[in-house]
């Protein structure tokens, strides 16, 4: 029982989370499954050992140049690590204690850090359905970029509505007539963080907004 995250490369040799979702369906000769840990091997349970020589044993039974890959350990901090990932467009580090067993469920031995960049975008409307996380829906550049969730303070979301309401009734921008939202004149620009080498935003957040000079 192996432990790795399924993945699909771009020109640059990096993992390219959008090629993953259609290879899955059309063309799964292109996955690879990245493996950084060991849980059972022939009916020997791994879990108890140190991490280390848990990836030892894995490093041993993964034959080279297949489509199961080691996944081999990055030298240095993990503040440097996380930069450098960040830095080249990945979604982010996976980073494990070397000395600690494995356990199922949340536990602090180890950590998925996602990578994060903040832009400002053009709000164009929100999403303010009953049950559900009020939404902003973001533009840049003419382009739609998609929604991000409202985690402002009380006071500053009460200020956001209060603009929003002064410039609700604006027509929805071309192939978005479907969209139950609420659509906005010009004039309205926000600060979002998402995951970074999105084309789209995806984990995303409104922090800031203002009303464009």
């Amino acid at each position: 029982m192996i432990e790795g995250e399924t993945i699909v490369t771009n020109e640059a040799g990096l993992s390219d989370f959008h090629a993953l979702r259609s290879a899955i369906t059309r063309r799964p000769q292109d996955l690879y499954l990245v493996a950084f840990d060991l849980l059972h091997l022939n009916g020997h349970d791994l879990r108890d050992m140190p991490l280390k020589d848990r990836r030892e044993i894995l490093q041993a039974v993964i034959p080279a140049g297949k489509h199961i890959q080691f996944s081999e350990d990055l030298p240095g901090t993990g503040e440097a690590v996380y930069h450098l990932a960040c830095e080249a467009g990945l979604e982010g580090i996976v980073s494990k204690c070397l000395d600690s067993p494995y356990r199922s469920g949340s536990t602090m031995n180890w950590r998925k850090i996602k990578c994060y960049v903040e832009k400002e975008m053009e709000i164009i409307g929100v999403k303010r359905e009953t049950g559900k996380p009020a939404m902003v829906l973001m533009a840049y550049k003419g382009l739609y970029m998609g929604g991000a969730f409202v985690t402002l303070k009380a006071d500053k979301r009460q200020a956001l509505w209060d603009r929003v309401q002064g410039k609700a009734g604006a027509l929805p921008p071309k192939g978005l007539a479907k969209e139950k939202a609420e659509w906005l004149k010009p004039g309205l620009v926000g600060r979002v963080r998402f995951l970074k080498g999105e084309a789209k935003l995806r984990h995303a957040a409104l922090k800031d907004f203002w009303q464009a000079q």
